[in-house]
Order: structure tokens, then sequence, then C-alpha cells
């Protein structure tokens, strides 16, 4: 699924393509969103902005309709100059804006909604979004407060929670943890806020770089490898050699790659039944008396 520093750099370049720009068509493949447009008079609008909200985009519009997209796991932002052949089949395609300048595609993202301004103020989706990680003067204070709110969670749930902190994925999950050192299954409420504030501050940190516009990378520039765990189970850890890990966990299965000797469980493992017991720790049991042998018949 799209992470949140990718929708920046989409929300970038259909704004540099489409801002100012006179809609002259559109077209969405949803009913519902096709008839919110007509009523909403999209085409003839002049697209005024678009917007990256943690992993939704929306495309805003002079008269104050907006189109919605959410990209899911197979989703993407395409543009083309008008005339030109589309990359993808145009069977998948969800939404089109088409201006005198660019055709902005939208393929098979699950959401595609054109709102009313009015709506848009009470989307349920968009109102439960906690703070994003990628905005200009993203504030960790709520972050952390979020994230707090959520204490028998699993710490690598929880930062994948769009809900208190948008726009991290699997990706910047794995890494965020592995350079904060900290262990991914660990609950929230075994961490403290310092730690909180250092993981929301990095994953800021990794995804503001990332959503420039260069290659993805978590690692110091110039150091080969892009990046530090993410899809390397089985090989060995770029800082102390141990192998990588990977396990799926959580309601939606998503994985989560760690080192285990750079990321320690942070509560001991839970003995076994048959040796967790009230005896003596070193006591051992006395041996069997010995039978002395039965006497022969003569």
């Amino acid at each position: 699924m799209p992470e949140g520093d990718t929708l920046w750099r989409a929300a970038r370049a259909l704004h540099a393509a489409l801002g100012g720009q006179v809609v002259t068509g559109f077209r969405a493949r949803n009913p519902a969103a096709a008839a919110a447009a007509r009523r909403l008079r999209v085409v003839g609008d002049t697209v005024a902005a678009v917007e990256a909200r943690g992993k939704h985009l929306l495309v805003h519009f002079a008269r104050g309709a907006a189109l919605h997209t959410h990209l899911g796991m197979r989703g993407s932002w395409h543009l083309y100059r008008p005339g030109s052949r589309w990359r993808r089949p145009e069977h998948e395609a969800r939404a089109v804006v088409e201006t005198p300048r660019a055709v902005a595609v939208c393929f098979a993202a699950p959401t595609v909604e054109v709102l009313s301004a009015a709506f848009r103020a009470d989307h349920p989706r968009l109102r439960a979004l906690g703070p994003d990680v990628v905005a200009p003067g993203f504030d960790a204070s709520p972050a952390v407060a979020r994230l707090r709110a959520r204490p028998d969670a699993e710490i690598a749930d929880a930062l994948l929670d769009q809900t208190a902190l948008s726009g991290i994925g699997n990706i910047f999950k794995s890494e965020t943890l592995f350079l904060c050192g900290v262990d991914p299954f660990a609950a929230v409420a075994v961490l403290d806020d310092a730690t909180l504030q250092r993981l929301a501050r990095t994953a800021e940190r990794l995804m503001k770089r990332s959503a420039a516009p260069v290659p993805r990378r978590t690692t110091p520039a110039g150091s080969g490898p892009r990046l530090w765990v993410y899809q390397r189970a089985g090989a060995p850890c770029r800082r102390c050699g141990t192998v990588l890990l990977m396990r799926r966990h959580g309601r939606w299965g998503r994985s989560t790659y760690w080192c285990p000797r750079c990321q320690p469980p942070l509560t001991a493992p839970e003995f076994p039944a048959e040796i967790a017991s009230d005896a003596p720790p070193f006591s051992s049991p006395r041996a069997p008396a010995r039978r002395r042998p039965a006497a022969r018949r003569r």
C-alpha cells in the first residue's frame, strides 16, 4: 500500500499539472461519484489544490467540491498529456480528470468519492485521521497521546493505526522501530513517552526526506543499500550481523521486519507450564530405593 511519502509526492505532481486549470472532462466508474460530480458541476470548475492527508488524496475544486481517493494496495495516480497512450488498461481507471494541459487518471483505487464541502468537513474517515507525519508543522505530542490511548496494542500495530498518526505503512514502521531499537511486539503501555516521541520524530524525519523527489532511503546517503530491515528476512543485520526476522501479526496479518539483537524483547518469555512450579528451582528428586533381588527357588 502506498505510504504517506508517496501520497505527498503524488499530490505535489498533480497540483503542478492540474492546479489553476479548468476541468474539461471528468469520468468516474463509481456511479455515485459520477452523479455527485454532475450535481456539484465539477466539469467547468477549476482545480484549486491537490492535498495529501496520510494515505488519502483530495483534489479540491474552486466551487467547494473535492475528489477523494484512497489507493489501497493496488491503486495509483498517473499523469498524461492529452491524447497520449495510458500505461495501464482503461478498464482499471476509476477516475479521470481532464484539463487542457494534462489528464490525471486514478487506477484501481478502492475508494473514489466526489464530496461536497459540507460532507467533506464531516467525513468519518477523514475526521478520524491522526496527525499526518509528513505534513508541515507536524506536532508529535498529539500523536503520542493517541498512541498512549492504545495501551494494549503492540507498537508495530499502533504505528499503522491511521487514527493515531497517519501516513505510516509497513516500510516506515519497520525502519522506524529498527532505528529506535524498539521491540516491535512490545505493548504501548510498557513504552515511556520519550520512546513514543522518538518513534514519531524518527518516522517524520524519514518520511519527509522520502517525500522529496529523491529515491526512498532510510540508511545514510552514499551507504549503498537504501533500507535497514524491510524485506530482508534471513539476511544479516547491517549493524550487528544477526539474521533478520519477519512476522505477520495483527488483525490484517501485516508484516514486520526486525533484528532480534538490535531490538531485544522488553519482557521475558514465559516459562513452560511444566517448568513453572512451586518446587525449589534446583532440588533434585530422591533416587528410588534399590530392591533386593528375589530369592531364587531351588
